[in-house]
């Protein structure tokens, strides 16, 4: 009995925390591109404590970096969707050569390796976060319909992935055992199925009117499906490795019952800037 409390307990907490972050993910994104930016400020910030965190002991280089992210990758991105250039936009991109020129002075720690972690922080991590606002910018509904095929993409794996388990002789065909032991390809076709139904559901609403071609509609909403389920799961597959390489399951406890930042937002990550490429090209042919 106690067990099925604690189960209980653990479904209700996953359940309640992740209402609240799909509120507040959505809530921002509709109610002002601002405050998108000023949340995803503070979850790149985060993410990138995970990873330091997780990665290496705590170090100079580390506050630095979650400072960079902050302090340049964001400015430059609001030049980008508003053209607020101005010169304090220009002295932000000396902070990043002025960390990587320190590390003349560090005499402990390996060089390369520091090099490695702070640039692999800002281009995995904080340059993903920054680029949603961009793609926000241009539709803040095409935005928001990343988030949603992301989650009707995973919801969809799962549970096609549970059932051809479940039914098949000998289990469902696995697709990277070593990396993430229970995506199988069957759950990879039924999220991408899901998907792209729910993106033709979408384009009915209009979601995808800011890229739409007269008569190409359905292709133009599969072809966006395709890509955020694809690299979405792309994105979800790389974070594996990247926990289990340093033994850890999850990333932080930054959303209780769901994991950290990274753990929440892995897919995006990848899928976003995808998305925002193809957005981009879509508009200028």
């Amino acid at each position: 009995m106690w067990q099925n409390y604690e189960v209980m307990s653990e479904f209700w907490k996953r359940t309640l925390s992740g209402a609240v972050y799909v509120a507040v993910v959505v809530g921002s994104i509709l109610y002002d591109g601002i405050i998108f930016m000023a949340l995803s400020i503070v979850l790149a910030f985060f993410a990138l404590r995970e990873y330091n965190s997780l990665t290496h002991p705590r170090c100079v280089m580390d506050s630095l970096s979650e400072l960079c992210a902050v302090l340049c990758v964001f400015p430059l991105v609001t030049v980008w969707c508003y053209g607020s250039f101005n010169p304090w936009t220009l002295l932000t991109l000396l902070l990043p050569v002025g960390i990587l020129i320190a590390e003349l002075w560090n005499k402990d720690g390996n060089p390369i390796q520091q090099w490695g972690h702070f640039l692999i922080g800002q281009m995995m991590i904080a340059l993903p976060f920054a680029l949603m606002n961009v793609l926000c910018h241009i539709d803040r509904y095409l935005l928001l319909a990343v988030f949603v095929l992301i989650w009707v993409n995973d919801s969809g794996a799962y549970c096609v992935g549970v059932l051809t388990a479940k039914k098949m002789p000998g289990g469902n065909h696995k697709m990277f055992p070593r990396v993430s032991p229970k995506k199988s390809w069957e759950g990879l076709f039924g999220g991408v199925a899901f998907t792209i139904g729910a993106a033709f559901i979408l384009n009915r609403y209009g979601w995808f009117d800011t890229i739409t071609k007269e008569g190409y509609e359905l292709l133009i909403a599969g072809a966006f499906a395709l890509i955020v389920s694809g690299f979405g799961t792309l994105g979800d597959l790389m974070e594996s490795l990247f926990k289990r390489s340093i033994g850890v399951k999850d990333s932080g406890k930054f959303l209780p019952g769901h994991g950290g930042v990274l753990d929440r937002f892995d897919s995006i990550l990848l899928a976003a800037p995808m998305a925002l490429l193809f957005v981009v090209m879509m508009i200028l042919c």
